[in-house]
């Protein structure tokens, strides 16, 4: 019998059901809480997002507003034409046509009216300025015929007319400068290098690991074409937001980093995906970045890759960038190149895959501190069991400059190596 009601007797241990799994209940928050939770995290998403300069395809996140100066576009009309989305460059291509033909359909359809041609038509003895035209439509078809130079041999200009002579002569020096205009930007339009930067390609991730002893940043390039890129040369700029000493804020400062231009590295023979290298030295920016300091730093690295397209001999220049979650520290790229018979084979599954690797998670500042301290022990030991002894350096000049080449000083001379070698051995020990 149990003191209080309302409780359940206690169970054996050995007869509790072991296979009914226990249930834990989470707390329950109260109201407030549950409400801002939602706000709290969409918050920590945005702190974590990263608002990129360049996108991975390589287009600048960047956008042009309160440009007042937009004449500025129309005196460079070309290039403006060229960089017009496809649409649009059609339409004006079809519209700058239909214009002209128009226009000069309706002068000529002027002059024959102004002459009085269409109130002969019928009148076999009048000469009219251009035979068998007849109305507006046949004045625009023949604007046409003379514009594109088609020459159905129907519809031709006679020698009565002057004024009809005069602007057969401008609608072929004008039409003339629209073909050659138009077909000019639809010719450029067509061959840019755009499309053949789509197959270049970077790797989604840049490493950092040692390589001949060094801490270097890595990333990885490919071409999947056969045709090459002629005189493919690469750079790297880091962006990131800097304050100088005296105050100065310089929001999104592009700092050069050395992928090989000393030792020629940059220029690329772009056959088979090749590992640029930059090596964190001194001149480096990343010289003082250890690997906790990357995982909190906002940067973004810039590469860019440019070359002549062998087919055109135009330049093309593809872009890419990594920020610091896209650095990966302590790995390295797996190979992609195999030796087959008689032929070397990429394979592009791998092109994007790293492997782990030991590395220091330090500073290459702290790196080169801790190696430099650990070059030097004997030479530090030596000073130091030396100054125990109670033999100052100058007692020690002073001792040596006293000795001399004879057997006596060849003597001491070897009494004191001895001393040094059994000072050494002591300091291992």
């Amino acid at each position: 019998m149990f003191p209080l009601t309302g409780l359940n007797p206690p169970r054996n241990p050995m007869e509790q059901d072991v296979e009914s799994p226990a249930i834990i209940r989470q707390p329950k928050l109260p109201k407030q809480a549950r409400e801002d939770l939602p706000k709290k995290l969409a918050k920590m998403d945005r702190v974590k997002k990263v608002q990129r300069y360049v996108q991975k395809d390589g287009k600048c996140n960047v956008h042009h507003g309160n440009v007042r100066e937009k004449y500025r576009y129309f005196t460079d009309i070309f290039t403006t034409l060229v960089d017009l989305k496809w649409r649009f460059n059609l339409f004006i291509f079809v519209l700058v046509y239909t214009v002209t033909w128009l226009f000069f359909g309706f002068m000529w359809w002027l002059i024959a009216y102004l002459r009085g041609d269409l109130d002969h038509l019928s009148d076999n003895q009048w000469t009219p300025c251009v035979n068998n035209l007849n109305s507006f439509v046949s004045a625009f078809l023949f604007s046409i015929e003379t514009e594109t130079t088609i020459g159905y041999g129907y519809r031709v200009i006679t020698d009565k007319c002057p004024e009809g002579i005069l602007l057969l002569l401008i609608q072929s020096v004008l039409g003339s400068i629209v073909n050659a205009f138009m077909v000019g930007c639809m010719f450029v339009k067509i061959s840019q290098p755009k499309k053949r930067a789509e197959t270049l390609v970077f790797s989604t991730n840049a490493v950092i690991s040692m390589r001949d002893g060094r801490l270097c940043l890595m990333f990885r390039v490919g071409d999947l074409r056969n045709s090459h890129i002629v005189e493919a040369s690469i750079r790297a700029k880091l962006i990131k937001s800097k304050q100088t000493k005296e105050g100065e804020f310089i929001p999104l400062n592009q700092t050069d980093m050395n992928v090989g231009y000393n030792t020629g590295d940059d220029r690329l023979f772009l056959v088979s995906p090749l590992i640029i290298c930059h090596e964190i030295n001194q001149n480096s920016p990343f010289w003082e970045i250890s690997q906790a300091h990357l995982s909190k730093d906002e940067l973004e690295i810039v590469v860019i890759l440019e070359g002549m397209v062998e087919a055109t001999g135009m330049t093309c220049q593809a872009r890419s960038s990594y920020v610091s979650s896209e650095i990966k520290w302590g790995y390295r790229f797996t190979p992609v190149l195999t030796l087959e018979d008689g032929f070397y084979e990429v394979d592009y599954n791998s092109f994007h895959d790293i492997y782990e690797t030991n590395t220091p998670a330090c500073s290459a500042r702290e790196l080169a501190d801790m190696t430099n301290r650990t070059r030097l022990p004997l030479t530090w030991s030596l000073a130091s069991k030396l100054s125990q002894q109670g033999l100052p350096e100058s007692e020690q000049e002073a001792h040596e400059t006293k000795t001399s080449p004879d057997h006596e000083g060849e003597g001491q001379q070897t009494e004191r190596n001895g001393d040094i070698a059994n000072i050494e051995s002591e300091s291992k020990v």
